[in-house]
């Protein structure tokens, strides 16, 4: 039983798993590194552990000084959250090497879904719709060249053991793939210490879809429905919905159906995602599985009700699903608009510094998940992401107005931030509609430079 859980992240991730485990009786103990010693994780908690330097691979990547801090303080769990080691197989078997329970999926398959090339194939076999593209990878330039001519272009060259945007480019012909290859080739190597790519058919402005699932550690599996997180700057998620409005109900159903599939395919047994590309004739894709809770989670608790956590944290101490599928209903509408501490009209250069002043929005289905505080420093050193917020309303459209109302009340000093640019964009007819795709950032951004909005 999960009395002491240790939490190896930081920042509003970190909250929102102290928040919960209060709620569970569960005593937990922070982590933090010595640019992190004032953070309100730190505070919070109710124990507090110093694991090393300002950077992340002299902390929060630091497994050996992680792992010490856990058996030090007496715990029973450690809870990855996201980014840093949520996805690391060797960490997670590190973790139940020492006694501990790991609060995610079980390592093997992390690491079967961590290498996207296999994850491709064990979702082939499953029966899911995945992306054209290659079997296996791309040992050289040339075997890239052949694969595209017999797909066609444009293609897409990704790191098999990528994420986050990374070790990712496109090639349109034949003039551009070599460099493309290389190019990713290296990424992938800087970024994950392996170079190995393989080649998917690029689907051109889609949407892109998740399903949030829930399995446990008896077989059952369970979808909270979808996310349109097609509000993209460089594969870079700015703002979330759930559910997606556009998607017709024979498809969702399908879609839905194929998320579960897959999870039960491959023995899943925590929170967990699997992202889907939906193109223009409704036809969708497998891209790839989120082995962790993500930072969008909250507005699929907001749309069914469902602590996410607080089933996470349950489903690791070995306790079946508190939910059969037909007690999970989707109601409403949620947006989520990511707060970040970046300068727009610099290319969004990260801004960190000291917040002089901060004022969060209040008001009816108004949540906020955010470490930031009058005076708090933002380190250099992390991700610019300060917070987020979270409306809620029976309609999509009363769901944007409560958010336009709340990025209003929202105010941040001392710091540059994104505020006015989610503002923007939740007034451009685009986004309103709800047609919008991946390629609209792009084209979003384009028009505030033409007009000197704010770029």
């Amino acid at each position: 039983m999960i009395r002491r859980l240790l939490i190896a992240n930081r920042g509003e991730i970190a909250v929102r798993i102290i928040r919960t485990c209060k709620e569970m009786n569960i005593e937990t103990v922070a982590v933090y590194s010595t640019a992190d010693k004032d953070a309100l994780h730190v505070q919070l908690a109710d124990y507090a552990v110093c694991i090393g330097g300002p950077r992340a691979n002299d902390s929060y990547l630091n497994m050996k000084n992680i792992l010490s801090a856990a058996c030090m303080t007496a715990c029973d769990a450690i809870h990855p959250g996201f980014g840093f080691l949520s996805e690391n197989a060797k960490f997670a078997r590190l973790v139940m090497q020492c006694g501990l329970i790991f609060v995610g999926p079980n390592p093997d398959v992390i690491e079967q879904m961590g290498d996207k090339n296999n994850a491709r194939q064990c979702m082939m076999e499953a029966g899911v719709p995945v992306i054209p593209g290659s079997k296996d990878l791309l040992e050289t330039a040339q075997d890239a060249l052949a694969m595209a001519e017999t797909i066609g272009y444009p293609v897409l060259i990704k790191a098999s053991n990528g994420g986050g945007g990374r070790g990712m480019r496109r090639a349109d012909c034949a003039e551009e793939l070599e460099n493309a290859f290389d190019t990713a080739k290296a990424e992938a190597r800087a970024n994950f210490g392996d170079d190995a790519v393989y080649m998917e058919k690029f689907i051109v402005e889609p949407k892109h879809v998740e399903v949030q699932l829930m399995a446990d550690k008896h077989g059952n599996v369970v979808h909270l429905f979808e996310r349109d997180c097609s509000c993209q700057r460089r594969n870079q998620k700015l703002l979330e919905e759930a559910p997606c409005h556009i998607l017709k109900e024979d498809i969702r159903k399908n879609l839905l159906a194929d998320a579960v599939r897959a999870a039960q395919s491959v023995g899943y047994d925590s929170v967990g995602t699997i992202e889907f590309l939906l193109d223009a004739r409704g036809d969708y894709y497998f891209m790839e599985m989120n082995t962790r809770i993500q930072v969008e989670h909250t507005i699929s608790e907001e749309i069914t009700g469902i602590d996410l956590i607080k089933q996470q944290i349950r489903i690791a101490d070995g306790h079946k699903l508190a939910y059969a599928q037909e007690d999970i209903v989707c109601k409403g509408h949620a947006i989520e608009c990511r707060i970040n501490a970046e300068n727009i009209k610099y290319n969004f250069a990260p801004s960190p510094g000291e917040v002089t002043f901060i004022n969060f929005p209040q008001g009816r289905r108004v949540r906020i998940e955010s470490a930031v505080y009058n005076d708090y420093k933002i380190p250099p050193y992390y991700d610019s992401m300060i917070a987020k917020i979270i409306t809620y309303a029976d309609t999509r459209l009363e769901c944007i107005k409560r958010m336009r109302s709340a990025l209003e009340e929202l105010l941040i000093e001392g710091v540059e931030t994104n505020i006015e640019f989610q503002y923007l964009l939740l007034h451009h007819p685009t986004f309103v509609g709800g047609r919008y795709d991946t390629g609209f950032m792009d084209s979003f951004i384009k028009e505030l430079k033409e007009d000197g909005t704010i770029i």
